[in-house]
């Protein structure tokens, strides 16, 4: 056996000895842990049948020195901490003593631990007889660092790269023991290897004797790192035991080249239609980005908003083939992609003839027709409402005052909704007028009696109102008239004093037409000729219904008046008869007749208090004597 391996063995074996000679037996831990700033305690246990004589503790000297020095003594007489030592109001010893299990302890504390005190401490005991024995204690101080900072590198890493580049930089600081990192990708730790990943440490000592820890990732990068998770992880001791703290997961930018360049419309797969604004994107593989060139009709457009172009309100000369095409310089690579667009259009229609005038009972054909890059449909409407037919050609037979109107034509493009156009053309039909005389009935009210005239050139409608009974004319006080294309109405108010006669006369240059109405006293109508037509516009013509009971109420008041007449005409007779009248005795007052009709009869009532007054007028104007 050589002499390294019988060294240790006699030095154990000395060691050994001693111990079981030694009259004290001190008992102490091999290491006790401590946060720093916190209280530390360092026991020290003896076995004596009596307490201890003297207690001394000393501390060791870092460095090669290796020399202890006291820093607390104790005897039955005698207690102090040594003065000028980095203790010296930083430590106290307790003692006590167990005389039952003859076990005595002193506990060294220390407040307000600093990384200096992480050293080894000495317990030395005397008993009565001046035997010792000694325990020695290591302190270990333990300082948590900060969480890990992540600082990455603001710039892409390129996969051309043929180095290894830099990724990130884990920090820790102010830890003590030193702390370590590890890397991690996608949760594997990543180890260093042969020109695909390299880590370089720096350790820092700070002032304070804290540690100050760096870790610098280098690799050499693919596309599909582009998605991984990135941390680092550092691991550190606490008293006891050992923790870890993970830092912010990150992803890292990765540069590849373009290999393929994709050109598209947004949004993708509609109809344009002209007036439009359509976008245009053109998209690599690669990032970054390169720098692209749109070319159309042999003119280059080059990229000015990250491979979109912007067309503003485009025409059917938009339509073509559209390139998108890029070039890396660093590879060399070169490709491109082409997309067709077309753009729709709808011309304006052309409607044949624009505008027609017919003879009546003449026949006419009206086309349609409207350019357009996509399948029409096409429908005619007369007078902006009603839909006469579901094709291009319009076909008129047998023209009448019913035929003129106003024809649109409309033109849709189903796949494309807001492609559409509409023209209108006027049709009118000409002849001499027609007319039709209609009025409104209403008791104790003006008569509105109304007049309808078609024709065309439009004809001119006069008025004529006539008192049936003198034959003289009566003026057109109150008059309104509307007219359209193809027809006239008019309208007069009459208050029906007397039995009256309405004539309406409509004429323009082919003819004349004219209608008459009879309106008696009481506004009732004896003729009455109705025509409602759809073409007077803005008049509506509706014959107003008496009220229910209204009539019946009139013949009764009329009946009750002729009664009270003739009791009324009885009475007078009778008090003319015995000569109570004045008048019919003097014979000096005149009754002047006036001639009148053999069929009119005009009767007056004023109803009043004080006044009643009887007219009657003889017939064929002959006198009469009063017994007559």
């Amino acid at each position: 056996m050589t002499l390294r391996y019988i060294a240790p063995l006699v030095v154990g074996l000395i060691v050994l000895t001693c111990k079981t000679w030694a009259a004290v037996d001190v008992s102490t831990e091999d290491r006790v842990d401590v946060y720093l700033k916190d209280q530390a305690k360092i026991p020290c246990m003896y076995n004596l049948k009596e307490p201890a004589m003297m207690i001394v503790w000393f501390m060791k000297l870092p460095g090669k020195d290796q020399s202890r020095i006291r820093i607390y003594y104790y005897d039955n007489h005698t207690e102090f901490v040594e003065e000028g030592s980095d203790y010296a109001g930083r430590i106290q010893v307790s003692h006590s003593y167990d005389a039952q299990n003859a076990v005595g302890t002193a506990v060294l504390t220390i407040d307000t631990v600093e990384l200096s005190d992480q050293r080894e401490f000495t317990c030395m005991v005397h008993n009565v007889l001046k035997d010792n024995g000694e325990g020695r204690t290591r302190l270990q101080v333990f300082s948590s660092p900060s969480l890990p900072v992540i600082e990455l590198e603001h710039t892409g890493i390129s996969v051309t790269k043929e180095e290894p580049s830099k990724v990130a930089n884990c920090k820790v600081d102010n830890g003590y023991p030193r702390p370590n990192i590890t890397w991690y990708k996608d949760r594997f730790p990543l180890q260093p290897s042969e020109g695909e990943i390299e880590i370089k440490e720096s350790v820092t000592v700070k002032t304070s004797g804290l540690v100050k820890v760096e870790s610098q990732l280098f690799m050499k990068v693919r596309r599909e790192d582009e998605d991984a998770i990135f941390y680092c992880e550092v691991q550190y001791f606490v008293p006891g035991a050992s923790k870890m703290a993970e830092s912010n997961k990150f992803q890292i930018t990765v540069f590849y080249p373009t290999t393929k360049v994709t050109l598209y419309m947004n949004p993708p797969d509609r109809l344009i239609k002209e007036g439009d604004i359509v976008e245009i994107h053109c998209k690599g593989n690669g990032k970054p980005q390169p720098i692209f060139t749109l070319t159309f009709k042999d003119k280059e457009i080059l990229d000015e908003a990250n491979g979109i172009w912007i067309l503003e309100s485009v025409t059917r000369s938009d339509s073509g083939t559209y390139e998108c095409r890029s070039f890396d310089p660093d590879t060399g690579i070169e490709v491109e992609d082409s997309i067709n667009i077309t753009v729709h259009y709808l011309d304006h229609i052309v409607v044949t003839p624009e505008e027609a005038v017919l003879d009546q009972m003449q026949d006419l054909t009206l086309t349609c027709n409207a350019l357009s890059s996509l399948p029409t449909y096409t429908v005619w409407h007369k007078d902006g409402w009603s839909e006469v037919v579901e094709r291009h050609v319009l076909e008129l037979y047998n023209a009448s005052y019913d035929t003129a109107g106003m024809y649109t034509c409309e033109v849709k493009v189903p796949s494309l909704p807001e492609l559409q156009e509409q023209k209108s053309v006027q049709i009118r039909v000409q002849g001499k007028p027609v007319i039709a005389v209609s009025s409104t009935n209403n008791a104790d009210r003006p008569v509105n009696v109304t007049c309808y005239a078609q024709g065309y050139p439009i004809p001119n409608i006069t008025w004529t109102l006539s008192d049936r009974w003198t034959g003289k004319p009566v003026p057109v006080l109150d008059m309104q008239s509307q007219s359209t294309d193809t027809d006239v109405f008019s309208m007069i108010s009459v208050k029906a004093t007397s039995a009256l006669t309405a004539n309406c006369r409509a004429h323009n240059d082919i003819g004349t037409d004219d209608d008459s109405l009879s309106i008696d006293a009481i506004a009732r109508v004896t003729t009455t000729t109705q025509v409602i037509s759809p073409k007077a516009i803005g008049f509506t013509i509706i014959p107003k219904q008496p009220e229910k009971g209204g009539s019946g109420v009139a013949i009764a008041v009329i009946i009750i008046c002729l009664l009270l007449i003739a009791i009324l005409g009885s009475v007078l007779y009778f008090l003319y008869k015995k000569g109570r009248l004045p008048c019919g005795r003097s014979g000096k007052q005149d009754f002047t007749k006036e001639k009148a009709s053999k069929d009119d009869i005009v009767m007056e009532m004023k109803s009043g208090k004080s006044e009643e007054a009887v007219l009657l007028q003889g017939v064929n104007g002959d006198k009469k004597s009063p017994t007559e």
